[in-house]
């Protein structure tokens, strides 16, 4: 790697990137090996936990792959984006559905992950700006 590929992926991306897919590992196996203990105390159904967990694994796995590369994939990070925008937006729209109802923690840990997602997503859209 040169001088001149580093900065084809700039610094802002490539942080967004890994902690993206450090948040999401950690968070997907909080929900994949907590969710029967957190039911309760969020309100939130443990399978619907274990089930976001799980699809956050190989999210994170990928999302990790993508930040270490030395030119990574345009159209694979603008759906990574894309990804974590519909992230938060159905996270929010899952609270004012009625189809769960959480404890107030559940609401504030629900609301909490889809703010921090949509601020990845922003980030990681203004690195994608900057590297073009």
């Amino acid at each position: 790697m040169n001088a001149t590929t580093r900065h084809a992926f700039p610094t802002l991306l490539r942080f967004a990137l890994l902690a993206d897919a450090a948040a999401s590992a950690v968070t997907g196996l909080l929900l994949v090996f907590g969710g029967e203990l957190l039911r309760d105390l969020l309100g939130l159904p443990a399978q619907l936990m274990f089930y976001a967990g799980l699809s956050l694994l190989p999210f994170a796995a990928l999302v990790g792959y993508v930040a270490m590369r030395d030119q990574p994939s345009r159209p694979v990070i603008s759906a990574v984006v894309a990804y974590n925008a519909l992230w938060a937006i159905d996270s929010l729209v899952l609270l004012m559905s009625g189809v769960v109802t959480p404890t107030w923690l559940g609401t504030a840990f629900v609301a909490a992950q889809a703010a921090a997602v949509g601020m990845l997503a922003a980030l990681q859209f203004a690195g994608l700006r900057q590297a073009a």
